[in-house]
């Protein structure tokens, strides 16, 4: 919708400080508030045919939604593509922040981001708290096991075979609960750390329980079970991803997906000479993560077709589909492997063509590709 009067705002916790600019008359308006969304947009409305904007970031799309529902158009500008003036490296406060905002909504030079619902946010919101909890349990099990290596205690335990026991294992944890340390102090640091990586074990475990019972709510079951049918993507995986996207359709191609993803590679190019590096990285931290996570299985895995136990849910079409998928994503793997590609940069691109084909089943599924 063409609009008049162009306002940038410059979000932060407890304060919003709002610039409104008059193509027409070039006039600049300003006002502080409070993070009150009534007051903000009372002010908005009070001009001509305002639309509004602010930096995606921290503060996420609450206030978006707010404005939204009290009838301003507001829209969040991806910071990333921001063309920022030189003169902000010197010259930054609330005023120039909101100004330069207006001014590029008014130029047309704002990318919005795409703004979810609240129920694909708040599934955003435990996904990526499970995210959180394993991080959290990296960690855990990182200073526990270095915390025993300051006192000489390694686990090298071998199998019948000869082959060393896995750590975390049940093995693992009865010789744990054997070590006794001298002082005390270090005993219950032991105890402390030991207590540590249980507690998030169980948070891990329960935030995974709760996310599969939101899976299989009518809006997420079909696309969830689609995506499992591609290897390297589970469950918690795949709710993530259609959680992230929350609606495949909204990019018109695969390259589009795997651009928001970052996983597109970057170019350095003037000229006749091209130069092409590592992907861009510039896009959803979280599902690129999973896919560069995932796309691991495919060198070793076979290229049988997948079974899962949602997969009678699944249509035929969609199951070949992600099949085919599979045999694509092993070959391409050995292939890069034979030219002798660094794993890391054959990883990486097998993981831009996994995130085509979920795009590709994740539309399939919603019914928007035949």
């Amino acid at each position: 919708m063409n609009h008049v009067t162009s306002i940038g705002l410059d979000v932060h916790a407890r304060s919003v400080t709002a610039a409104a600019f008059n193509v027409m008359t070039g006039e600049i308006a300003t006002k502080k508030f409070s993070n009150s969304p009534a007051e903000i947009a009372e002010w908005i409305l009070s001009f001509e045919s305002p639309k509004a904007v602010y930096e995606s970031g921290v503060t996420g799309f609450h206030l978006a939604k707010a404005l939204r529902s009290l009838g301003v158009d507001c829209v969040v500008g991806a910071v990333s593509r921001m063309q920022k003036p030189a003169k902000n490296k010197r010259v930054k406060n609330d005023k120039a922040d909101a100004e330069m905002l207006a001014r590029l909504l008014a130029t047309r030079n704002i990318t919005e981001v795409f703004v979810p619902d609240d129920e694909t946010e708040a599934m955003r919101n435990i996904t990526r708290a499970l995210e959180d909890a394993r991080e959290d349990l990296v960690r855990a099990k990182q200073r526990l096991s270095k915390f025993l290596l300051t006192h000489g205690h390694v686990f090298d335990e071998k199998n019948d075979s000869g082959a060393r026991k896995g750590n975390w294992t049940r093995d693992h944890w009865a010789w744990l609960r054997k070590i006794d340390l001298p002082r005390m102090a270090a005993q219950e640091t032991l105890d402390y750390y030991v207590s540590e990586v249980r507690h998030f074990e169980g948070q891990k475990k329960m935030l995974e329980k709760l996310i599969e019972g939101h899976a299989q709510k009518e809006r997420w079951q079909m696309r969830v079970a689609c995506l499992m049918c591609l290897k390297g993507i589970d469950m918690m995986t795949a709710v993530s991803l259609v959680a992230e996207a929350s609606v495949f359709s909204r990019f018109a191609h695969a390259s589009d997906f795997a651009s928001w993803l970052g996983l597109t590679p970057s170019e350095r190019s003037s000229g006749e000479p091209e130069a092409k590096g590592g992907i861009t990285k510039a896009g959803n931290s979280h599902a690129r993560k999973l896919l560069v996570e995932a796309s691991w299985h495919y060198m070793n895995c076979l290229p049988s077709r997948k079974r899962h136990r949602w997969s009678e849910k699944v249509p035929l079409a969609i199951e070949n589909h992600a099949a085919r998928g599979v045999e694509r994503l092993i070959g391409r793997r050995r292939h890069l492997h034979q030219c002798k590609k660094k794993p890391c940069v054959a990883n990486c691109a097998t993981a831009r063509e996994l995130a085509c084909w979920v795009w590709a089943i994740g539309r399939m599924a919603e019914g928007t590709l035949g």
